[in-house]
């Protein structure tokens, strides 16, 4: 394992303070406020260190709200309610806690495992990744154009690769449709630890959502006068998976209004198998007197 991916393994690992309080650090990805993708694999981290001992527990689905901005600089404390523990299922409830705020509320719940009816969407017919450029080398071929405080950030080692089909131009974006293909995958081999494997996902799952909402408005993430935020976060956990593995996570925006812009987004295997899905809301507020 390289040391970027050790890092972020690192920083879903929480520190446990006792039962259900735990701890964890922050990490500057250049996005002015604590990247929520973070606190959405943190929580879920602690949380998946509250499920019975008996019993082969996995999550099928967590809700996320994002209260407030985190900060990069200082750690953050999430705080686990047992709401109930079933025979088939069992809930929690998380707290983030940054500098005595709640910056991020979730509700997770798990399954044991049991077999039923199958079925899934069809993967879309789009390029394999091999031979597509990953966003690092598009960031380092025009790191020059990048402001001086986060140029480092951005053109720095990634431990996700992600390999985008045809990429908006960050520096001259043009009206496209709402859709984006992202093939995802771990920059080094990951232990076989089922539950780091989701953790990471659900660190994953944030990024590309919002931005896909901003397509067909001809604009991006960090432009003079756009405020983008994300509010909520929901992922569902369908079949097992490896993130060291190429994932295909297909995201499209079927609705903006009210200064809100929603996505939602498919995990498929390299052979087309479904094995998540997620759904997000996020403002994404234009003040063209700034942008002048």
């Amino acid at each position: 394992m390289n040391d970027v991916l050790r890092q972020l393994t690192e920083l879903l690992n929480p520190q446990t303070i006792d039962d259900d309080h735990f701890r964890c650090e922050s990490q500057d990805l250049g996005f002015r406020a604590m990247f929520g993708g973070q606190a959405v694999g943190q929580a879920l981290a602690s949380a998946m260190k509250t499920t019975p001992v008996e019993g082969d527990w996995s999550p099928h689905s967590l809700h996320v709200y994002f209260l407030l901005p985190g900060t990069v600089s200082d750690p953050v404390f999430y705080q686990v309610e047992r709401l109930r523990d079933g025979r088939s299922f069992c809930n929690r409830q998380v707290k983030a806690i940054q500098n005595d705020r709640v910056i991020l509320t979730m509700n997770c719940s798990f399954q044991i495992h049991e077999e039923g009816f199958s079925h899934q969407a069809e993967m879309p017919q789009v390029k394999g990744p091999d031979g597509i450029l990953s966003q690092l080398e598009l960031a380092r071929m025009f790191r020059d154009y990048f402001p001086d405080k986060v140029r480092d950030i951005y053109t720095a080692d990634k431990p996700i690769e992600m390999r985008v089909l045809d990429p908006v131009n960050v520096f001259d974006p043009q009206i496209q449709d709402p859709v984006r293909y992202v093939w995802i995958k771990a920059t080094a081999p990951l232990p076989d630890d089922d539950n780091l494997h989701r953790a990471l996902l659900a660190y994953t799952s944030d990024f590309n959502m919002l931005a896909t909402s901003l397509h067909p408005h001809g604009h991006v993430y960090g432009q003079k006068g756009m405020q983008m935020a994300s509010i909520d976060h929901a992922v569902w956990f369908h079949r097992p998976f490896r993130m060291d593995e190429w994932l295909l996570y297909a995201i499209d925006s079927p609705n903006a209004s009210g200064a809100r812009g929603y996505s939602r987004g498919q995990f498929f295997t390299q052979d087309g198998v479904l094995v998540a899905s997620t759904a997000q809301e996020g403002l994404i507020r234009y003040v063209p007197e700034v942008a002048k």
